[in-house]
């Protein structure tokens, strides 16, 4: 619950209040503010009233966090398929979050067939952006080779990055395949963490 609220809340911040060539202003970001504390309130009907014609109307954020709502059932019945509409509306215009919850719900199978190279598509295109999480699942779907040929030089510099950034299972999971790797393998993947820039 904790981390839902608290990607909700990261969806404002991050919004810039952008979405594709539309810009959120006046009474749009008050809706999209008030949707926000409607569902910090669990008061998830109120939030859905407000956040759904900022949805329909296009801006990526309202379409992440009612794509959330979808996934969690919070305020409307519990739709994966639902939620991959929103989430996927809101990839398309590089909505980094809503790029790597597309990516799980690939990975798990929920709402669409599961599908781990769709779901690399999309943790990559997060990761990319510099999300954290995406990083770590990147990572992971690389020291597996799970919808990519595994590689551990690209799951270390993944898992390097999304370490440096906070997650510390992703360091966990660095030091652990540094031990499959060469010498000369680890100093390649440190040298890409060390030159990646994010590209948003």
């Amino acid at each position: 619950m904790k981390t839902k609220q608290l990607t909700f809340l990261l969806a404002l911040t991050f919004l810039f209040l952008f979405s594709g060539s539309s810009v959120v202003f006046g009474d749009d970001l008050q809706d999209f503010q008030d949707a926000t504390d409607a569902y910090e309130r669990k008061d998830y009907k109120e939030a859905h009233r407000l956040i759904l014609p900022l949805a329909e109307q296009g801006f990526a954020g309202a379409q992440y966090n009612l794509g959330l709502m979808y996934n969690y059932g919070d305020g409307v019945p519990q739709d994966y398929q639902e939620a991959v509409r929103w989430y996927r509306l809101s990839a398309e215009q590089d909505y980094a979050f809503a790029q790597y919850k597309l990516g799980v719900m690939y990975g798990k199978g929920q709402g669409v067939p599961q599908d781990s190279k769709e779901a690399v598509r999309w943790y990559r295109l997060a990761a990319e952006q510099g999300d954290v999480d995406a990083q770590f699942n990147l990572g992971a779907m690389y020291g597996n080779g799970q919808g990519v040929l595994q590689d551990y030089v690209l799951a270390h510099m993944w898992w390097n990055l999304s370490g440096s950034n906070g997650n510390k299972d992703a360091v966990k999971n660095r030091n652990i395949v540094e031990k499959k790797m060469t010498p000369s393998q680890i100093e390649e993947a440190q040298e890409m963490a060390r030159k990646w820039k994010p590209k948003k």
